[in-house]
């Protein structure tokens, strides 16, 4: 079963992550391959909530891009260095291949052959040494053992075409050499005692008993082929090792199965191959082989994504995805996908508030840890229960889900929040992109952070190196708009910080003069108190 990807918002919060581990527990319940992730560093918030019900951090996950292993790339597609060069044209004939990577006993890459190189081998009519095994010969040569002393044969490849005296004359045999003789007796018994490494005996030709044996104390493999001495010297060269013709690991170009489908195209754009080993990059081993046609045939990743619907929200390589499912609690956005899809979007103050009516309705039991994250996300989501975007549904869950946690919401949700308000260890980047969303308005992009805090003057005291980060990443990233509401839980209010470029559209946003700081009574909710004003007016 496809493993399925379940997770938030790039700039993860509380309500985001614990919703992708909610889920995906209730999903894996169902049934389903399910494993929950996350985008980025997760904040003080999130790891108190996690720490204190004894939850494992999610995983990292990078991007959700296509790679080569989505694609049904020819798995196990590889030859043992040691076949014949013969051997290998059949398996790619067979397979419908037009290379085949080569590997060594271990499975490990060494290089690469394609039908080019074996055309090659066909007309070479040049080739004069051998390296091959003893079963290497037998099988191409269609032949019988009569004498077997070595399993590997190495040597220089002769044929007894002269007459007999003249061959036994002119020509010195040695121990490296392998003779191809007919049932000349004369001929074959000059080779056994010249001690050659083997002799072919052509066209099932007989020889004597008295040779056998003197082959036998000589150290002589013998063995006798159905063909003609015509067809042996064709056919002997394609019985080598193909590793004596691979093209070395060097000088091929092969790739990881974690590489991106949209690398490989590049290089190939460049080399116009048609054949790419498959490799474990970390081990040397080959897997397969990648045919360039083969990257029509994929299976994307599967993802469900929770707490966001937009594509600049979520992971990089979205479109690249299958999207199986959208459970959020905010305003709709352009996101398309290829076909229908479950899409739960509700008006509700948490996404961990949809989780809990989806774990209702199939009638799951909510384990206690689980009860715990998802009463974490609603409570940081609406303030406890205390931001204008908290519904009836939102009590409901939180009241049963802290019996079942066992905690007093109130509390645990007071300490909750005190634990992402610290600023200990913190520059200014990540009190901005604590919790951090992106917006667009026909081709402009905003960026609205929200940050809680008990005490504004520890943010007030370094108010000019928050705006200079405010400048510096509006301009970094082509943001029309960059602002960072610090949100005083007690006060039940928002300071608003913005870049220096945006006053204007702040002061339109808020119809008043704006000064960087200003307090703004009741304001508490990105979603309902800030992004439709800011969205409006921008579009005015």
């Amino acid at each position: 079963m496809e493993k399925i990807y379940v997770f938030g918002h790039r700039k993860p919060d509380t309500d985001s992550v614990c919703a992708a581990i909610s889920y995906a527990n209730l999903k894996k319940e169902l049934g389903f391959n399910v494993e929950p992730f996350i985008l980025s560093a997760i904040n003080k918030e999130t790891k108190y909530a996690l720490n204190y019900f004894k939850v494992k951090e999610p995983r990292y996950l990078n991007d959700v891009k296509l790679q080569l292993k989505d694609i049904n790339y020819h798995k196990g597609y590889f030859l043992n260095e040691k076949k014949s060069i013969f051997d290998s044209y059949v398996y790619m004939l067979n397979e419908g291949i037009t290379g085949v990577p080569i590997v060594d006993d271990n499975n490990v890459f060494k290089g690469i052959v394609t039908i080019k190189d074996l055309a090659h081998a066909f007309i070479d009519s040049k080739v004069e040494s051998l390296e091959t095994s003893y079963d290497n010969l037998l099988n191409v040569l269609n032949a019988e053992e009569v004498n077997r002393v070595d399993d590997e044969i190495v040597g220089k490849i002769l044929a007894a075409s002269y007459r007999s005296t003249t061959f036994i004359n002119t020509v010195k045999l040695t121990s490296d050499d392998i003779l191809i003789v007919g049932d000349r007796h004369s001929v074959i018994e000059y080779a056994v005692n010249a001690k050659v490494k083997m002799i072919i005996l052509s066209g099932f030709s007989e020889i004597k008993e008295e040779h056998i044996k003197i082959a036998k104390e000589n150290g002589v493999n013998i063995i006798r082929s159905s063909y003609d001495t015509y067809h042996i010297a064709k056919l002997i060269s394609l019985s080598n090792y193909i590793k004596t013709m691979r093209k070395r690991r060097g000088d091929s170009v092969y790739f990881d199965e974690n590489s991106y489908v949209d690398d490989i195209l590049d290089v190939n754009k460049k080399l116009r191959h048609t054949n790419y080993p498959v490799i474990n990059s970390k081990t040397g081993k080959c897997l397969g082989l990648l045919r360039i046609t083969d990257l029509d045939s994929k299976n994307p990743k599967k993802v469900i994504l929770v707490d966001h619907n937009e594509e600049k929200q979520s992971a990089e390589g979205l479109n690249e995805a299958e999207i199986l499912e959208i459970i959020d609690h905010h305003n709709l956005s352009s996101l398309s996908t290829a076909s229908p899809i479950n899409f739960r979007n509700m008006a509700v103050g948490s996404s961990n508030t949809i989780i809990y009516s989806l774990y209702k309705e199939r009638n799951i039991e909510i384990p206690k840890e689980i009860a715990g994250l998802m009463l974490s996300g609603i409570v940081s989501d609406t303030l406890i229960l205390k931001s204008p975007t908290t519904t009836d549904l939102d009590r409901k869950a939180v009241k049963e889900l802290a019996s079942i946690a066992g905690v007093d919401y109130e509390e645990y949700g007071l300490n909750l929040i005190k634990a992402g308000t610290s600023l200990e260890g913190m520059s200014y980047e990540d009190v901005l992109y604590n919790d951090f969303k992106l917006y667009t308005v026909d081709d402009k992009t905003l960026g609205i952070g929200q940050f809680f805090t008990t005490n504004f003057d520890d943010i007030k005291k370094d108010m000019d190196a928050y705006l200079d980060t405010l400048d510096r990443e509006a301009e970094a990233n082509n943001y029309s708009l960059i602002a960072l509401y610090i949100t005083d839980i007690i006060k039940n209010g928002s300071y608003v910080l913005f870049n220096r470029k945006a006053k204007e559209i702040m002061n339109n946003t808020y119809d008043k003069e704006m000064e960087e700081g200003e307090y703004i009574q009741d304001c508490v909710s990105r979603k309902k108190n800030v992004v439709p004003l800011i969205m409006d007016s921008f579009e005015k």
